[in-house]
């Protein structure tokens, strides 16, 4: 028997990916994980089953390996915002990936908005 809060999460991540499939018309899908840890994104062009741009805390360049902080959010959000417009992204579509839209989420979201990513 599967663990009810992580088939939870499966359920709504299903939920707004597919709402997700309405509504991109072409645009690549900003992609949002986050664990006890650490917190990861990516930039997914779906067409093409590639990623675009990627960013996490696991990252050398900002050196924050096991934070998991709304500070070390944001600094991950811009990253790959930063990334995401040298590969020639600038709209995607923001998938939570079943997160609340609060805390760690929303703060990778608003910095990747102030470093130019529109969504």
């Amino acid at each position: 028997m599967a663990n009810t809060n992580q088939s939870a999460l499966a359920r709504r991540r299903l939920r707004v990916r597919n709402r997700l499939k309405k509504v991109a018309t072409g645009r690549p899908r900003l992609s949002v994980f986050r664990s006890g840890r650490n917190i990861y994104a990516q930039v997914i062009d779906d067409r093409q089953s590639k990623t675009l741009a990627a960013a996490s805390t696991l990252d050398k360049s900002l050196s924050l390996r096991g934070i998991a902080t709304v500070d070390a959010a944001a600094k991950v959000g811009a990253l790959v915002a930063e990334r995401a417009k040298e590969a020639g992204v600038e709209e995607v579509v923001f998938d939570r990936s079943g997160y609340l839209f609060h805390g760690r989420v929303k703060a990778l979201a608003d910095a990747a908005r102030e470093a130019g990513l529109k969504f």
